[in-house]
């Protein structure tokens, strides 16, 4: 009776074992056929043309083919759905980025939890915000602007690409933190938003670099300060908004994420491989060409942290401001 006991024990680990041993065999052999980056923004977009980037490095030095998948649509929740509901084995990747914090606290009954779904693989970039304004308006220092909207309550347009997205969340912080009185001006994307900046219909925006500092540069938009808790190469004579307004902090960024429960192993493969891509001076001037900073190196764990800070701080803004998705 003991030895049969003993034998079925054994049996029984043996068993046991079989899918930890094939799920150690799936992540040492990772990748053994092409990967899909799906991505929530436009095709051309500052997150298209990164998930492109560091797809094509991966594709160089994992020997295998990583497509890029571009699926917009409402904030970035369809592309990030279809990942949370595909298979967790490393073949179905997200480029997430700031507006899926945002949208953490933004859809609150959705059909997934971004945080809960989608594994943290590694950062990409970091992406500084401008504080701009249309140079009829009387500033041109952050406390300049801030007793100009002080005695002008309610007068001062502020423009965003949109509803419920990173500049306008950007701008809704300045707002609360500075105490002042701006109107919200949401429209379908950067190109409108700065067209009726430039022809100063709006007065200020919280714009992103890559469509900020070419106007800047030209002279058709001042900028006033960046939202970056230090001042960057681009612009090194423009302040940033937390010399003035201590503790404001604003940025857009990118990263990898993943369906969860996708194996450790995978996912270490991809972080290890994704800094090592970061650490390339090649990736990190094409990185800086399109007004990017390449983040410094994190692990899955360091990277899951940053995206929970960052909703939680979101979360906070979008509930002083009252935000609904537009």
């Amino acid at each position: 009776m003991q030895s049969t006991r003993r034998r079925f024990l054994r049996l029984a680990a043996g068993a046991a074992a079989v899918p930890v041993l094939s799920g150690l065999a799936s992540a040492q052999s990772y990748p053994s056929r092409p990967v899909r980056i799906v991505v929530g923004q436009a095709a051309g977009s500052s997150s298209d043309i990164t998930a492109r980037l560091i797809g094509q490095w991966l594709s160089e030095h994992l020997s295998q083919q990583f497509v890029i998948e571009v699926r917009p649509g409402a904030a970035g929740n369809i592309a990030t759905e279809s990942v949370a509901r595909a298979a967790a084995d490393g073949y179905t990747l997200l480029l997430v980025n700031a507006q899926n914090t945002i949208n953490a606290a933004l859809f609150e009954h959705g059909n997934f939890e971004f945080l809960r779904d989608i594994a943290p693989v590694a950062g990409l970039t970091r992406v500084p915000l401008v504080m701009e304004v249309h140079p009829s308006v009387p500033a041109n220092t952050v406390p300049e602007f801030i007793a100009y909207a002080k005695a002008n309550p309610h007068k001062i347009n502020m423009a965003s690409a949109g509803n419920g997205g990173p500049q306008h969340v950007a701008g809704e912080l300045f707002k609360f933190m500075a105490g002042v009185d701006l109107v919200h001006v949401p429209y379908r994307g950067s190109t409108p938003a700065v067209n009726d900046l430039l022809a100063g219909r709006v007065h200020v925006m919280f714009d992103v670099t890559p469509t900020a500092i070419p106007q800047i540069k030209a002279g058709n938009l001042r900028a006033l300060a960046v939202t970056t808790t230090q001042r960057i190469a681009a612009l090194p004579d423009v302040a940033t908004v937390g010399e003035f307004v201590k503790g404001y902090e604003a940025s857009a960024w990118t990263g990898i994420g993943a369906p969860k429960a996708t194996p450790a192993a995978v996912i270490e493969t991809l972080n290890k491989e994704i800094n090592a891509g970061l650490g390339d001076a090649k990736i990190k001037q094409r990185f800086t060409d399109i007004a990017a900073e390449v983040a410094p190196p994190l692990t899955p764990a360091d990277f899951g942290k940053m995206m929970a800070d960052d909703a939680a701080k979101w979360a906070k803004v979008i509930k002083f401001a009252g935000i609904k998705p537009g």
